[in-house]
């Protein structure tokens, strides 16, 4: 009798990204994906992108793909956006009309689902919202596509569709020659508000935009029952603890780096716009290095100060369990409320009439430091390689990869092969998280029975 081996979902949700990695490497070598032929450094490189909704490209994706290699692309984003296991464990549910309570589990254990009822509700109802908007999306950007006069229908189509998936996605890619900065979208503030709304959308996470939704529905219960029964129809905590910190961090966030790009920027990049388009543009940029990618301004012409914001942006990233990358806004959030429990002598960290639970602060001090860890390891490593390279546009590359953002300086293309790999290696640990690296191949420790003394170490 064989043994079945049991792999964990940390071990199972690395392993189906690095097959999809595998498969979209081979999709994109294929002839008919290619106008031009690309190493197999680069087609790996591409796929690793589009995979891990990076939006690094080594290669003109407009240029060197043909029709077939975009939809290649496109497809590899979304089954990466979503999480192909999420897709191949509803396929599975639905062919079998059921799941194993193994299977169950595991599902719960990677999508973070505290009920193992509402494992399969959760990914029907993620694919749904995800197809939702970007159907509604590529509608919107469609119809903003009025000065596209030298394209058919069906390519506007096209477009409309990829960017749409890919902005949700925050994967970055476009099929556009020089993303957003081509001349018929540059100046097109619809197109770019479309593309920058719906990859807010799709950082948000699925949990809390679904948890919105419910908070809406409730909204309107409330109102119908003041409407008709006159009783005050109220249910307390729809709106979870979670929701709640990342929209306000995401919002604060947001304004701010809109209000500091738009002044540090006003006179120097974006001097080709005015009026509100100064406004629409600086939105768009400060959105943008939270893991979306789309390159609406050269990057590479900022202020020095503009770029170190920009890679404080990019490493905070997007809120958790959603299509973006980063160490997540409630990880952020976490940090600053911890140091201000701290400042204020207090032993644990409280917010909104709760106290937040001491893992969730271990694995946010955890997350961070991983991050630093790794990206320095990226800067240190690649630098061999670039000697001749300044190290912002090193430390700028390495943060983009392991943020799965996709925002570059313009030397991507230009880096050697070593560094190359280096930033394959960063965008894939970047997706799956380092910590989810570290549960994957750790034994794991049994609990045991018994605690040992407490001890206080000198901090400071």
């Amino acid at each position: 009798m064989i043994k079945k081996r049991f792999y964990n979902p940390a071990q199972l949700f690395i392993f189906s990204f690095l097959a999809l990695i595998v498969v979209g490497t081979i999709l994109l070598k294929l002839p008919i994906a290619l106008n031009e032929s690309i190493s197999w450094t680069d087609s790996l490189f591409t796929a690793t992108s589009a995979v891990c909704v990076t939006g690094l490209v080594v290669v003109d994706t407009s240029n060197h793909f043909t029709i077939w290699g975009q939809a290649f692309i496109l497809l590899l984003i979304q089954a990466g956006g979503i999480g192909i296991l999420s897709f191949a464990s509803l396929f599975t549910y639905f062919l079998k009309g059921g799941s194993s309570y193994e299977n169950q589990l595991a599902i719960r254990d990677f999508s973070n689902t505290q009920r193992l009822g509402e494992v399969f509700t959760l990914l029907k109802r993620t694919i749904a919202i995800t197809f939702g908007i970007e159907a509604v999306g590529a509608v919107v950007i469609y119809w903003t596509m009025t000065e596209f006069a030298g394209a058919s229908t069906a390519e506007r189509i096209f477009v409309a569709v990829f960017h749409s998936v890919s902005s949700f996605c925050n994967a970055g890619f476009s099929t556009l020659p020089n993303g957003l900065m081509y001349e018929e979208v540059y100046y097109n503030y619809g197109f770019q508000l479309a593309v920058a709304s719906i990859y807010i959308f799709g950082g948000l996470g699925f949990p809390i935009v679904i948890n919105v939704l419910k908070y809406i529905k409730h909204l309107f219960n409330r109102l119908f029952h003041k409407l008709t029964t006159k009783e005050n129809y109220y249910r307390p905590w729809v709106m979870t603890i979670n929701s709640k910190l990342n929209l306000i961090t995401t919002s604060c966030i947001t304004v701010f780096a809109t209000v500091v790009l738009f002044i540090s920027e006003y006179n120097h990049v974006f001097a080709d716009h005015s009026g509100v388009g100064k406004w629409v543009i600086a939105f768009s940029t400060a959105t943008t290095p939270r893991t979306a990618g789309f390159n609406s301004i050269d990057f590479a012409q900022l202020h020095f100060s503009s770029i170190l914001f920009i890679m404080l942006l990019m490493w905070i990233g997007a809120s958790p369990n959603s299509t973006g990358g980063g160490i997540k806004t409630s990880t952020f959030a976490l940090a600053i409320l911890n140091v201000i429990s701290l400042a204020k002598g207090k032993d644990r960290t409280e917010i909104f009439r709760r106290e937040i639970a001491g893992i969730s602060i271990q694995r946010a001090f955890a997350t961070m430091f991983l991050s630093l860890i790794i990206i320095g390891i990226g800067v240190y490593a690649i630098s061999f390689f670039e000697r001749e390279r300044p190290l912002l546009e090193i430390a700028f590359e390495c943060f983009s990869a392991y943020s799965t953002v996709g925002l570059s300086l313009g030397i991507t293309g230009d880096l050697a092969e070593g560094s190359k790999m280096i930033l394959i290696l960063l965008m894939f640990i970047g997706r799956v998280t380092m910590l989810s690296v570290l549960i994957a191949f750790f034994k794991k420790v049994r609990y045991t029975h018994y605690r040992y003394a407490e001890e206080e170490l000198t901090i400071y």
